[in-house]
């Protein structure tokens, strides 16, 4: 989808006013009084996304008029706004929808409704041959009447792309996209100035990565750890911040068998590793004055002859020894190893993985936050910070001793899993026991945030995107130069 600003209003077939809560006066169309008598009748005060659409006779033509509600004028309002237009016009049949705004507005808040706008209107259409003529997606331009959008749009598009990589990752079938062809996808952002190092299965073998590759082992797809660097600091920043995510392109649970209802969801478990993949994108395409690493450990979990059984014990490249307990507890084996590789690697100060990790978080949380486990207070409280001002909320969980010593096991230095109770907490302290003395770390458990089975303020159903805003936000608040 095409945007554009204009200092005026362009020829278009449809006309859209955004109106701030409160209402209106007076329209600049001939049929000012009309829309305001619909508009009242149908209840419409401007709420954030609230809209009422007519046809009216305007220039010696019919053309549609849409009314859609921007709120108190706050970035969420006009992003929702920009949203919940696209939603009700994208496969409308118009084609070009001209926005003005009640009253004239900043340059920076247009783009803030354009950002909304184009979020809302990805939709991936790969694999439809058949569909229906009014479901086929009309609107490919949204034109709006504002000076001065041009920097900021270039900093909200550069992140909306990122959001867009990520949804399409976390879309993406599991027989398209395994660890090899997740890595190729990646290749373009070697365009953008992103440095892209790739570990194979030898590599991972001789670096000792016995977790990870236990959990790859059932699969005939071979395990990846990609490595994304962004250096925007022109090397000021001696050591980066690094963003790990797990990657199980497809996690049937391997021999502990999830059950067959709903596995098909289980594409969607690499989105920890989506999500780094879109920051990066993000990131590199903004020209963010940061130096950042994005590490993916990509594996698949499979159940065949060969694979991780319960009860076996695996040596993890920090040398700690763990006994598998379920091998549904998986991404906590990818984590923990590719953690100590980016330690040995890149000797970071600030460490954040993000993983689609427990069912528990679900139960827990529902679809409104993700979790976060932190072993540092400002860093957990950035991350809250960045969380509400994105929309990618995050709420806290404790980490203590008392939870930790459910994943002691007798006959190795830990086991993957606990009791049935507290699994969130418990995942989260087992990942803490592989992060080296001095590091800032943060956990966070995005399992019920990557798919949406209903839309959202600026997604519609499946993948959200979630965790590129948030990090994108982070970065730009607390590491960038």
């Amino acid at each position: 989808m095409e945007i554009a600003f204009s200092p005026v209003r362009p020829d278009a077939d449809t006309l859209v006013f955004a109106i701030p809560k409160g209402g209106f006066d007076a329209l600049p169309v001939a049929a000012a009084a009309t829309l305001a008598a619909g508009a009242t009748a149908a209840r419409f005060t401007g709420e954030a996304g609230a809209s009422f659409e007519s046809f009216v006779e305007e220039g010696g033509k019919v053309m549609r008029i849409v009314l859609i509600g921007t709120g108190a004028g706050a970035e969420a309002d006009l992003e929702r706004a920009g949203a919940a237009l696209v939603a009700r016009l994208l496969t409308s049949g118009a084609s070009h929808a001209a926005i003005e705004f009640f009253g004239g507005t900043s340059g920076e808040k247009a783009a803030h409704f354009a950002f909304g706008a184009l979020m809302r209107g990805w939709r991936i259409d790969t694999y439809r041959t058949r569909q229906p003529e009014k479901a086929k997606p009309t609107l490919t331009k949204i034109s709006l009447v504002a000076n001065g959008a041009e920097a900021q749009w270039q900093r909200l598009a550069a992140v909306a792309e990122g959001v867009a990589f990520t949804r399409e990752l976390v879309s993406e079938p599991a027989n398209i996209l395994y660890p090899e062809s997740f890595v190729e996808r990646c290749r373009h952002l070697e365009q953008l100035g992103v440095k892209l190092t790739v570990l194979d299965q030898a590599a991972m073998a001789e670096l000792g990565m016995g977790a990870l590759l236990g959990v790859a082992q059932g699969s005939r797809r071979e395990p990846r750890v990609l490595a994304m660097e962004w250096d925007g600091a022109g090397g000021s920043a001696d050591k980066p911040v690094v963003f790990v995510g797990k990657g199980v392109t497809f996690d049937t649970g391997g021999i502990s068998l999830k059950p067959g209802a709903g596995m098909e969801d289980m594409k969607w478990d690499m989105g920890g590793a989506g999500a780094v993949a879109g920051v990066m994108k993000a990131l590199a395409g903004r020209k963010a004055k940061a130096h950042v690493v994005g590490i993916c450990g990509l594996v698949e979990n499979m159940p065949d002859g060969n694979a991780q059984r319960p009860g076996d014990i695996v040596t993890s490249m920090s040398g700690q020894t763990i006994e598998v307990i379920n091998t549904d507890a998986e991404g906590r084996l990818v984590l923990c190893d590719v953690i100590t590789w980016a330690q040995k690697t890149y000797a970071p100060e600030v460490i954040v993985d993000l993983a689609t990790l427990t069912g528990a978080m679900i139960v827990a949380l529902g679809d409104q936050y993700a979790g976060i486990f932190a072993n540092d207070e400002g860093l957990a409280e950035d991350l809250i910070a960045a969380g509400k001002a994105s929309g990618d909320q995050l709420w806290r969980f404790p980490l203590s001793d008392a939870y930790n010593k459910l994943i002691d096991s007798p006959i190795a230095d830990m086991k993957n899993m606990g009791a049935r109770y507290a699994g969130s907490i418990t995942a989260a302290q087992f990942i803490k026991r592989f992060v080296d003395d001095g590091v800032k770390w943060a956990h966070l458990d995005i399992a019920g945030m990557v798919w949406a089975d209903k839309p959202g303020a600026t997604w519609d159903k499946g993948a959200t995107g979630y965790g590129v805003r948030l990090i994108d936000r982070l970065v730009a608040d607390k590491f960038e130069r």
